[in-house]
């Protein structure tokens, strides 16, 4: 009996060890082990690809509109893993447990224990709770995870429809599998139960701007109006704002959202991965600036032809009834190779101008104005608003100029194309 007794005692302490420690563990730990492991996951693998991308282009297999195109996609990826891991974070954090429920699963535990002792004698039996199944899923790719992950987040649904956390949690799955509208009508049904706050708001600007190709629209520039109205730092909103405009190259703009939410402080933010952001805008900022120095140093010293492009009066005429067209202007090699050494892109509202062609305008650092003594130069009025010369395009050409030019060469755009 006495062994009983110690063995029942025992197992006891060890359920309310459970209760308890998982109490504290909820309360106390700021920092989710998963999410730190998923978030240094997420950039070690950013950067194996962009090391690949970047060995590829070096060895001349991408050519670089290629290579940029694959580092914006890959820091457009590590961006939308970084915010999704954040919102998780965020909801772990501010989510914390009443010390009520470990106090009355504990008494309940105790008056159970002694209820069932008296009358029973002594247990027969102490049955285990059953396990989940952790390497259930193992073999699944990433894709199929999240799927399952979404199914068992619907059938939790059914039983608790009024759950926020469910549904905030099936917004974030959502958006991983590019079901931009369930993660809309996801975020509306926790916006429903939890009441407007910043990062709701936030979190459906996000669906709603993947949703739309990621384009701030109408919709989604209200959503972050109004939260930062109600937060002007909240990290969501702020996120999304940066990411937006790193993806459009605007470092700066994106350096400034970022390190706002760093700036302030809250406890719910991941300030090692946006930190880790920021010094890639600031790196990508730097080459930027540098590019631009060297191509306004090129086209200060090599060759500039000064243009006015103007219309005849019968030609504005006709272009008066109909809407705005695209006038491409750009010269190409004597020679007769068709490729641009510089082109620029006007609109026929903007006629008569005077502009000047220069290295800045080139389609590559090697093939620009410089790369040839003369040029044929092309002032095009676009009927269909695409690059070339095509029947029913309005046009002027001025042929053989010489690069050294140093007087203004006068386009007049006074024919057809055939």
């Amino acid at each position: 009996m006495i062994t009983l007794l110690i063995l029942i005692v025992t197992f006891l302490l060890l359920v309310l060890l459970v209760v308890w420690g998982h109490f504290f563990r909820t309360n106390f730990i700021e920092v989710d082990n998963e999410n730190e492991l998923r978030e240094q996951t997420n950039v070690e693998l950013y950067q194996e690809h962009k090391a690949e991308i970047e060995r590829d282009h070096q060895q001349g297999a991408i050519d670089e509109e290629n290579y940029q195109y694959l580092i914006t996609e890959l820091d457009k990826s590590l961006l939308q893993d970084m915010a999704a891991t954040e919102k998780q974070s965020t909801k772990l954090v501010n989510k914390k447990m009443s010390l009520a429920w470990p106090v009355i699963i504990t008494l309940f535990i105790l008056v159970f224990s002694i209820g069932l002792y008296q009358k029973q004698g002594a247990y027969q039996q102490l049955s285990a709770a059953a396990s989940i199944p952790v390497a259930e899923h193992q073999n699944l790719t990433p894709e199929q995870q999240a799927m399952v992950q979404i199914k068992q987040i619907k059938q939790a649904l059914n039983a608790e429809p009024k759950n926020s956390e469910l549904w905030y949690s099936l917004g974030q799955a959502s958006i991983g599998v590019g079901d931009f509208e369930q993660a809309v009508k996801a975020f509306d049904q926790v916006i429903e139960i939890e009441g407007v706050q910043a990062e709701l708001l936030g979190a459906k600007a996000q669906a709603l701007y993947y949703k739309n190709q990621q384009k701030i629209t109408p919709e989604v520039q209200t959503l972050i109006d109004k939260a930062l109205a109600l937060d002007p730092v909240d990290p969501s909103t702020n996120v999304l704002l940066g990411m937006d405009s790193f993806i459009h190259q605007d470092y700066q703009k994106a350096i400034h959202y970022w390190q706002s939410v760093v700036d302030s402080g809250k406890e719910n933010i991941n300030a090692q991965a946006l930190l880790g952001a920021i010094g890639e805008a600031r790196n990508r900022l730097a080459m930027a600036l540098s590019a631009q120095d060297q191509s306004t140093d090129e086209a200060a010293q090599g060759p500039q032809l000064t243009l006015n492009i103007s219309l005849t009066d019968d030609i504005k005429a006709q272009l008066a009834q109909g809407e705005d067209k695209i006038v491409f202007v750009y010269a190409t090699p004597a020679d007769g190779r068709r490729m641009p050494l510089a082109a620029m892109k006007i609109m026929t509202s903007d006629l008569p101008i005077t502009l000047t062609l220069t290295n800045a305008q080139a389609m590559s650092p090697q093939f620009n104005l410089a790369s040839s003594d003369k040029v044929h130069i092309f002032a095009i009025v676009s009927k269909q608003g695409s690059a070339g010369i095509k029947s029913g395009d309005f046009k002027a050409e001025v042929r053989n100029v010489a690069t050294s030019t140093k007087d203004p060469i006068d386009l007049v755009i006074n024919s057809v194309e055939p």
